[in-house]
């Protein structure tokens, strides 16, 4: 997910790589007590060479354990290579299930998945890559009641997150808990990385965004779109610092965030410090617990106990009656052009939404217009924009085109 504008960046501490080198001796349990078995000196034959790795750092790898938040598109990489690599215990934490639209970025899953629970599927395709490695499965959505309990168990947490609430989570527990936090987050063709970890000299999420983003900003990968191959670029560069903390070797992302276009086929980075007035890292720390992070984000969660109609909505199916009785009114598709041409509601105008601000003039003032997009979210955010510019007669497709394929036209593709 896209993230707002980073503050100017400064060096890290010069004393950081002695830190993480101090952590990789004593954070992670005594190599000298975990034996590699002739099987696994075979598998990891590659890394034994590796005068970096040897027989020690593959012991420590087999004694570490990491928790991926999220078994998607970035949990699916970094998991993967993780469990190659000899992790001795993986955690994935994640409540969904495999969709179709799933697959064409989220390795971990298969076409005969779609609609089991993504740690089902998860659990099975990493056993196949290394029987070896241990998988606990944390079925549940993560919260503020239970993220301290879950993260505590493990030596490294990586946030595979698409939203800013468990983001916000994610860091907050991490710094609490001193556990080193391995972020990702892709949109579109972009993606960046970095580690938080202010026990280790660096800073930590909030010092980068204090604030998030205004609700509705940023438009989520659903809306936006994101390269499949992308989150396997964030994915395994997350999965390979988890792995050199673990080792205690090169330079850690701690102080640093990288940068990904895969376009233009660059990669950038910015030099990041601590913030001396962060509320949680800071000099004099504030945030003490964890909080209400819907509440800090100024977001409803995403699955509303009873989400209440809107009188500025309408159904599909009243859309539908409208157009058969051949009422007079403004149809306006509010979506982007690429979505366009997967499907449209058959006489519908299309003005997206970026657009408007610009074009709204082509709209009738006199007759009623109807806004839809894909699920109902943009098209809302329309009509309380045109609202502002003096429009009256609005209304807004609950659910937009998914619910007209649903309720109205089941050959109209989803997507």
């Amino acid at each position: 997910m896209a993230e707002p504008v980073a503050r100017p960046a400064f060096l890290i501490s010069p004393d950081c790589l002695a830190t993480v080198r101090r952590f990789a001796k004593s954070n992670m349990d005594a190599p000298s007590q975990t034996k590699l078995t002739d099987e696994e000196i075979r598998r990891y034959s590659r890394h034994l060479v590796l005068p970096e790795v040897g027989v020690e750092g593959q012991a420590k790898l087999k004694a570490a354990s990491v928790l991926c938040i999220g078994a998607g598109g970035l949990g699916s990489p970094a998991a993967m290579y993780l469990a190659a690599a000899g992790i001795g215990r993986i955690g994935l934490v994640d409540f969904d299930v495999v969709d179709e639209t799933n697959l064409q970025r989220q390795l971990l899953h298969g076409t005969r998945d779609v609609g089991r629970s993504k740690l089902q599927s998860a659990a099975e395709t990493i056993h196949d890559i290394n029987p070896h490695t241990a998988i606990e499965s944390h079925e549940t959505r993560l919260t503020s009641d239970n993220a301290l309990g879950i993260f505590e168990h493990y030596d490294i947490v990586i946030d595979g997150t698409d939203n800013f609430p468990t983001r916000y989570l994610s860091n907050d527990a991490c710094v609490l808990l001193k556990k080193p936090n391995i972020y990702g987050s892709i949109f579109r063709f972009e993606g960046q990385a970095s580690v938080f970890a202010p026990h280790l000299g660096g800073p930590c999420y909030r010092c980068l965004y204090p604030e998030p983003p205004p609700p509705g900003l940023v438009p989520t990968c659903a809306e936006g779109g994101v390269l499949g191959v992308l989150p396997g670029v964030i994915g395994v560069i997350q999965a390979t610092e988890a792995i050199k903390l673990i080792l205690g070797c090169g330079e850690p992302l701690i102080g640093r965030l990288l940068l990904y276009n895969a376009l233009d086929m660059r990669f950038r980075e910015m030099r990041l410090r601590r913030d001396k007035n962060c509320p949680l890292c800071g000099e004099h720390p504030t945030l003490t617990k964890l909080i209400d992070y819907f509440q800090f984000c100024g977001v409803e969660p995403e699955v509303p106990a009873a989400p209440q109609p809107s009188p500025d909505e309408i159904t599909a199916t009243e859309l539908a009656a409208m157009l058969r009785s051949g009422a007079k009114f403004a149809l306006v598709d509010v979506r982007e052009p690429a979505e366009w041409a997967i499907c449209r509601i058959p006489g519908a105008k299309l003005l997206p939404l970026s657009d408007l601000p610009a074009r709204h003039a082509e709209l009738p003032k006199d007759q009623l217009v109807v806004l839809h997009c894909k699920g109902g979210r943009r098209s809302m955010k329309a009509l309380q924009f045109l609202r502002e510019q003096g429009y009256q007669n609005l209304k807004s497709v609950r659910g937009g085109i998914e619910a007209w394929a649903t309720e109205v036209d089941p050959g109209c593709p989803k997507y």
